[in-house]
């Protein structure tokens, strides 16, 4: 028999896509379900994305290109961090990727080892728990609570930072709570991270213009004193509905590009060629079509947030951003997953139970609302019908 080496069996895995699969085969069975599981927009990329992508197999552009990225997309990378947080990023220091999951990878890939301690937040994106553990490192989870509106506090992170501890995830707006941290919170851990120069901090920026009401988005780039050891992630998977497409981007310490390059280069070698000038379109192009897809998300919000307050058994928190609602369901007497499994296969609708994103998730059902008005409709329509018999 084949053995495989130990630190395999330690990885985990996104549940969303596994919800995902067993929602395509109760379809494949005649089943109708509705998809508010799967964290992607239900957004076409717009056309001048597309068109560019297939002027670039057209002009040629067929071969390997730099493992960094090429050029033309890292000035765009940029120039738009210029546009949307006011501060200048050397083109050099930015990495261009096949989506924002190897930013996740190779930065705790490169900080995770036995004896250390990486803080993430929990409920958060399963893949950082998992590549934690998966490097031998300690995790320690920063627990997003209802009551501060599934948002870490700078006190907060701070007081679980030890000698130990070599870098922090962050995420905000985040999933799968749609928390968003407020300014101020983000300017108070920044100052105290000056008593601890050896931690370094990854921001997963993703969601980062897909907010709501007053809400305003403060990235961790604005601030120099931490910049030689931020990460930032980033994308357009989420922003252009691309997320087929694979293309993500991450601002890097300089100290550390070459480093992420020589992972890159054993790892996948480059990005595919026409998908980075499909980016450069989505950045240089016009905006419009960003700002009707979080207008329909918004709109979205307002319907959903309602619908699963006069649910039985479950209270909804109006999120500050992303496209995800955390409901509390524990007023329905059953545990997330018993939950998630019941509304898939007898309601025909596909959530996440919260306890996937971690162990602070339990009694709380991750729901998208990336798709349309009347199928959120319908689905609560069948959740209520459930909980009724």
């Amino acid at each position: 028999m084949l053995q495989l080496v130990p630190n395999l069996k330690r990885l985990g895995t996104e549940t969303a896509f596994e919800v995902l699969a067993r929602a395509a085969e109760l379809e494949r069975q005649g089943k109708s379900i509705i998809n508010l599981g799967i964290g992607q927009p239900d957004f076409k990329t717009p056309q001048h994305i597309v068109e560019a992508a297939i002027k670039a197999l057209r002009d040629g552009h067929h071969g390997y290109t730099p493992a960094q990225g090429i050029l033309p997309l890292r000035e765009a990378v940029a120039k738009d961090l210029k546009r949307r947080h006011g501060v200048e990023v050397d083109p050099d220091t930015i990495v261009i990727w096949p989506g924002g999951k190897p930013t996740m990878f190779f930065s705790i890939l490169m900080f995770g080892q036995p004896g250390a301690e990486i803080l993430y937040p929990d409920p958060g994106f399963p893949i950082y728990r998992s590549m934690i553990v998966y490097t031998g490192a300690k995790p320690v989870p920063i627990a997003l609570k209802e009551e501060n509106g599934f948002a870490f506090t700078a006190d907060q992170v701070l007081s679980q930072i030890t000698p130990k501890t070599s870098l922090i995830i962050l995420n905000s707006p985040n999933n799968p709570c749609g928390g968003a941290v407020p300014v101020e919170e983000v300017k108070r851990l920044v100052a105290g991270l000056e008593k601890h120069p050896n931690v370094a901090v990854l921001s997963d920026e993703i969601y980062s213009q897909m907010l709501y009401g007053n809400n305003k988005h403060e990235s961790f780039l604005r601030y120099p004193e931490i910049r030689d050891r931020l990460i930032l992630l980033d994308g357009w998977s989420k922003t252009y509905a691309m997320t087929g497409w694979r293309l993500g981007f991450s601002v890097w310490p300089k100290a550390l590009v070459e480093p992420v390059v020589r992972l890159a280069v054993n790892c996948h070698s480059c990005v595919n060629a026409p998908t980075q000038y499909a980016g450069i379109a989505a950045l240089e192009g016009p905006q419009d079509e960003v700002g009707r897809m979080v207008a329909a998300f918004d709109e979205r919000r307002r319907v959903i947030v309602p619908l699963l307050n006069q649910l039985p058994g479950f209270t909804c928190l109006d999120p500050g951003g992303a496209f995800y609602v955390f409901p509390n369901v524990t007023g329905t007497g059953m545990d997330a997953k018993e939950l998630q499994n019941k509304m898939l296969e007898k309601a025909g609708v596909a959530t996440v139970a919260g306890t996937s994103f971690g162990v602070y998730g339990e009694g709380y059902i991750r729901f998208s609302y990336a798709n349309s008005v009347d199928n959120i409709r319908e689905a609560i329509k069948r959740i209520a019908a459930l909980l009724r018999d």
